[in-house]
């Protein structure tokens, strides 16, 4: 079993928090208390940012190819620990084994080397426009930087926010979410291994208090913040009202899936389903609002219920589940407030709706199917983060472009049609970041930016534009004879 590490990363040494204070984490599957972690307050806090602060000029004078090799090295150990990764998002969260390893664990890795491996074509520009004078223009890192993951994704996301930041040259703080820290301080502990030196990676555990008092913080340049939409803003304004911080946000979503009766049918069900399957539906990029033309619906919905049922629930921790529990009894609750909700609204139910009964124990809620849904259901507005999808009826372009569009959030969407050019011009039309053509968002590559529009965030992550916002510009003028 893997080795659990509970206590504060910073400045390289495991630290109990100053105040003392500790929160249980608990196993979504066996509703058990898993460890007591500590939680971070402001003195530690300050402790870590004293930390990032004296290690940044050291490690931001180092060659571009020290800092890429102990990222490599961090992958290298990554892949080595795979298995006890993977045990502690099961234990912690409620992700199945089996995804963790084929998919989360390996996407994690090439993240690594992709980003590492943009670190080179990072530079500045030059111009010699004005006569007398050479301009160019430098890239440098900002300092101490901080990054807040979520829960659903604790080892991908604190890649994401942890590489390309240092790899640019900056220092960081990373906070976990309180639901799920212990693969986050695993990873810590391999960035140790790997050779990064005392500060420049830090890992805090504890509830959103945390979280703002980073956002807060006087001495950190950027932070990066993925979550729902509501924490983001609260960052955002923390961000501005302190030293106006750099701010990068990734978001909420309720993403639509638009299929046309042209498209193939069995192809768009297995997609769609797959999305909304994927992690029980605790993705921010899950289709959980699909529109389906009026001459396919019937066999779509056949087809989808078929697929999007017939899932292998249970332990996490055995390779054979593919659909895991709930993260928490709040989150567990909460959706099962919006399927009573949907009921009472009038939407019909297709298939699930209640507490899975194939376990005795955990967070467990069935694949859940409504159509049907009344025009301004709180089911087609709000994130449900679960595997409840919600399928609409339509007849035209027009009336599905307005319906997909018609939501504070902007994240991602997909269409499913043989003909290109209606493909193209919803990928066009369509107000989100990602976009699938007979695809769904979770096959986005690896290479490609990710972000939103509208309230789903603030920025990229993952290509060179995401890398590239890890640093500051800076305009240089030399005037010559």
């Amino acid at each position: 079993m893997a080795e659990l590490y509970t206590k504060l990363f910073i400045d390289g040494k495991w630290r109990s928090s100053k105040a003392g204070k500790t929160f249980a984490v608990v196993n979504p599957t066996t509703e058990e208390k898993i460890a007591d972690v500590d939680e971070a307050g402001a003195d530690d806090i300050d402790i870590a940012f004293a930390a990032a602060q004296k290690a940044f000029p050291a490690w931001r004078d180092l060659s571009a190819w020290e800092r890429i090799n102990r990222c490599l090295k961090l992958a290298d150990l990554i892949e080595k620990s795979a298995d006890e990764l993977a045990q502690l998002d099961s234990m912690n969260m409620g992700m199945p084994l089996a995804l963790s390893r084929q998919f989360i664990i390996p996407l994690a890795v090439s993240t690594i080397k992709y980003t590492t491996s943009m670190a080179h074509e990072i530079h500045g520009e030059t111009t010699l426009n004005t006569p007398g004078l050479l301009s160019f223009t430098l890239r440098q890192p900002f300092g101490v930087c901080a990054g807040i993951t979520p829960w659903n994704g604790p080892i991908t996301m604190w890649i994401a926010k942890v590489i390309p930041c240092v790899v640019a040259g900056n220092t960081i703080i990373l906070k976990s979410s309180e639901k799920a820290p212990l693969s986050s301080l695993k990873l810590g502990a391999l960035a140790h291994e790997a050779g990064f030196p005392p500060g420049v990676i830090n890992v805090l555990s504890g509830p959103g208090q945390i979280g703002a008092l980073l956002a807060s913080h006087p001495g950190i340049r950027k932070i990066s913040f993925t979550g729902s939409t509501a924490t983001g803003k609260a960052v955002m304004a923390a961000a501005a009202a302190s030293n106006m911080k750099r701010v990068s946000l990734e978001c909420g979503g309720k993403n639509p899936a638009v299929v046309f009766d042209d498209a193939d049918i069995p192809n768009a069900a297995l997609a769609t389903a797959a999305n909304l399957q994927f992690n029980s539906g605790q993705v921010c990029i899950s289709n959980s609002r699909i529109y389906v033309q009026k001459g396919a619906y019937s066999q779509f919905v056949e087809e989808f219920t078929k697929v999007f049922t017939a899932v292998k629930m249970g332990d996490p921790l055995d390779t054979a589940t593919n659909f895991g529990p709930q993260v928490d009894k709040k989150q567990f609750d909460n959706i099962l407030r919006l399927i009573d909700e949907a009921k009472q609204d009038g939407a019909n139910l297709i298939a699930g709706g209640s507490r899975a009964t194939e376990t005795e124990k955990g967070y467990f809620i069935q694949p859940t199917i409504f159509s049907n849904i009344p025009k301004g259901a709180n089911l087609l507005k709000t994130e449900v983060f679960g595997s409840v999808a919600a399928i609409q009826e339509f007849e035209t372009e027009e009336e599905v472009l307005a319906l997909a569009n018609d939501t504070e959030y902007g994240l991602s969407a997909s269409v499913y049609t043989k003909d290109i050019s209606r493909g193209i011009r919803f990928a066009k039309a369509f107000e989100a970041g990602i976009i699938g053509i007979n695809a769904a968002s979770h096959e986005n590559p690896y290479n490609l930016p990710f972000g939103g529009w509208k309230q789903s965030g603030i920025g990229r992550e993952k290509d060179k534009s995401g890398l590239e916002s890890w640093y500051e510009v800076k305009a240089v003028t030399i005037k010559h004879s």
